[in-house]
C-alpha cells in the first residue's frame, strides 16, 4: 500500500513536470509572437499567466497538481505615437477605436460590411478613392449632409457607418446664401447743393449651379433744399435676372454727437423686410433668397455716413466657385475634410470612435483588428473627444505595444523554467527507474 502511494506520488510529479513544460511553451509562444511584432504598428502584446492547479493538500503524501497557463492580449495597452508625413496615418490618443471593414466584404457590397476595431492605421485611397490600409482594412465613418452637417444617426450600431470616399476627381460649389456689407457713403453728397448722383457698388456671388453673378447695389442720395438730409435710397438689381430690381430701401443716418454717422432708420419699399436686432433684410436673387447684413441700428458696424468719400471698406460673402478637390485631411474630432483647389474646405464624413467596458474582452482578428464580443460588453460610438473617448492624430502611427527588453527578460525566465521542469521529468524517470529495480 505504501509503494502504490509512492508510486501515485512520482507519476504526480511526471504530470507536474508535463503541465509545466507545456506552460512554459505557451508563455514561450506569447513571448515570440511579441517579439515578432515589436515593429507591427497598432500591435497589442499578448501576456501568458499561470495557475496552480491543486488536488491534494491534507495527509501524509502530496499528489503534484501541477500549473495550468492562460493568454490574454492587453487590448487598451497602448505604444507610442510616432509621425508620419501622411495626413490620413491616423491613431487614437487616449480611449477609443477607430472603425473599420475588411475591404474584401465592402468591394462585395453584400449589405452591411462587420465593423472591425483598431487603434491605428496607414490609409490612402484605392482605385474607388475609399481609404484603406495596404492590409486591406477600410476606413468607415458617417456620411455628412450637402453643407457639411452630420445627421443623427444611431450609437449603438454600425448599420449607419459607410466606406470614407475621397473623389479627387468630383467638382463641387458653394451658393452664396449670406452677404456682409461694410460701406461708408459721404456724408456730403446730401448736403444741399450737391450734385445726388448715384454711388454704385456690384458685389459678385455664385448661384446654385457655380456660375458667377452679380448684385448691383446703387445708393442715390436725398438732395434737400437746404441743410443736411442724411437719407439715402439704396436699390439692389440682379445680373442673373437681367438686372431686375430686388429690393429698395430708405435708409437715414444719424448726425448726433454719439451716434453720428450710424443708421437711424431702415425702411423697405421692396424686398424684404429689415430687421433691427440683426441687422438683416432678405432679398430674392434668382437662385433663392439671399440674406444681407448692413447692421444694427447705431452701430458702426455695416453702413455707415461720414466724411466725404464712398469706401467699401468691408465686404464678406460665403459661398465659391466650382473647384476640384484637392486633399483631404481628418482632424482631432474625427471629422474628414476634403479641400478644393478654390481655398474652400468642406466636411465630407466624420469617423466616430468606438469603446466598450472591456476592451480586453474583444476578439482579436489579423491585422490588428479587434471585434466585439459578449465579453466585452456593448460598444457605443462616440464623438472623438467626447465621453470618454480620446482624440484622433492625423499624421500620426502608434507603435507596438512590445517591449522588446522586457520580452527578452521573460525569455530568460522561461527558459530556466523550461529547463527546471525538464529536470524534473528527468530526475522522476531516473526514479522509477530504481522503483523497477527493486527485488520483489
Amino acid at each position: 500500500m505504501q509503494q502504490k502511494g509512492v508510486s501515485m506520488t512520482i507519476s504526480s510529479s511526471l504530470n507536474a513536470g508535463v503541465a509545466g513544460l507545456s506552460a512554459n511553451a505557451t508563455r514561450l509562444a506569447a513571448i515570440s509572437d511579441n517579439i515578432a511584432n515589436s515593429a507591427t504598428y497598432g500591435y497589442k502584446r499578448v501576456e501568458a499567466d499561470f495557475q496552480s492547479l491543486v488536488i491534494s493538500s491534507n495527509g501524509g503524501s502530496y499528489s503534484a497538481g501541477g500549473v495550468r497557463s492562460s493568454t490574454q492580449r492587453l487590448i487598451d495597452q497602448r505604444g507610442s505615437l510616432v509621425s508620419t508625413s501622411n495626413p490620413t496615418d491616423l491613431a487614437v490618443r487616449g480611449r477609443g477605436m477607430l472603425p473599420v471593414a475588411a475591404a474584401s466584404e465592402v468591394e462585395v457590397g453584400n449589405g452591411n460590411a462587420q465593423m472591425l476595431l483598431t487603434t491605428t492605421g496607414s490609409f490612402r485611397t484605392d482605385a474607388e478613392g475609399r481609404l484603406r490600409t495596404e492590409s486591406g482594412l477600410v476606413l468607415m465613418g458617417w456620411p455628412a449632409n450637402p453643407d457639411g452637417t452630420i445627421p443623427a444617426f444611431p450609437r449603438d450600431t454600425s448599420d449607419g457607418l459607410e466606406p470614407v470616399q475621397i473623389n479627387v476627381n468630383q467638382l463641387t460649389g458653394e451658393p452664396t446664401t449670406e452677404l456682409d456689407l461694410g460701406v461708408n457713403l459721404p456724408a456730403t453728397d446730401t448736403a444741399a447743393g450737391s450734385s445726388g448722383d448715384p454711388q454704385q457698388l456690384s458685389i459678385e456671388y455664385y448661384d446654385n449651379l457655380g456660375k458667377s453673378e452679380n448684385i448691383l447695389i446703387e445708393f442715390t442720395p436725398t438732395v434737400p433744399a437746404s441743410g443736411s438730409s442724411n437719407a439715402w435710397t439704396m436699390t439692389m438689381s440682379d445680373s442673373a435676372q437681367g438686372g431686375a430690381l430686388i429690393g429698395e430701401y430708405a435708409l437715414e443716418f444719424d448726425n448726433s454727437r454719439s451716434s453720428g454717422g450710424t443708421l437711424q432708420a431702415v425702411s423697405a419699399t421692396t424686398g424684404g423686410a429689415y430687421d433691427p436686432a440683426t441687422g438683416n433684410l432678405i432679398v430674392n436673387v434668382a437662385g433663392g433668397p439671399m440674406e444681407i447684413n448692413i447692421g444694427q441700428l447705431g452701430s458702426s458696424n455695416g453702413l455707415t455716413q461720414l466724411s466725404d468719400s464712398f469706401a467699401p471698406l468691408s465686404i464678406s460673402k460665403n459661398g465659391s466657385p466650382v473647384g476640384n478637390m484637392t486633399s483631404a485631411e481628418v482632424d482631432e474630432n474625427g471629422f474628414v475634410h476634403a479641400s478644393f483647389d478654390t481655398g474652400i474646405t468642406r466636411i465630407i464624413y466624420q469617423v466616430p470612435l468606438v469603446d466598450l467596458p472591456n476592451p480586453n474582452g474583444m476578439m482579436a482578428m489579423d491585422q490588428q483588428t479587434y471585434l466585439p464580443s459578449p465579453d466585452s460588453g456593448s460598444f457605443f460610438l462616440w464623438d472623438a473627444g467626447d465621453g470618454p473617448t480620446g482624440d484622433v492624430v492625423s499624421f500620426a502611427l502608434e507603435e507596438s505595444a512590445t517591449d522588446v527588453a522586457g520580452e527578452l527578460t521573460d525569455m530568460i525566465q522561461t527558459q530556466r523554467a523550461y529547463s527546471s521542469n525538464a529536470k524534473v521529468i528527468q530526475t522522476v524517470d531516473e526514479m522509477l527507474q530504481e522503483t523497477t529495480n527493486i527485488k520483489r
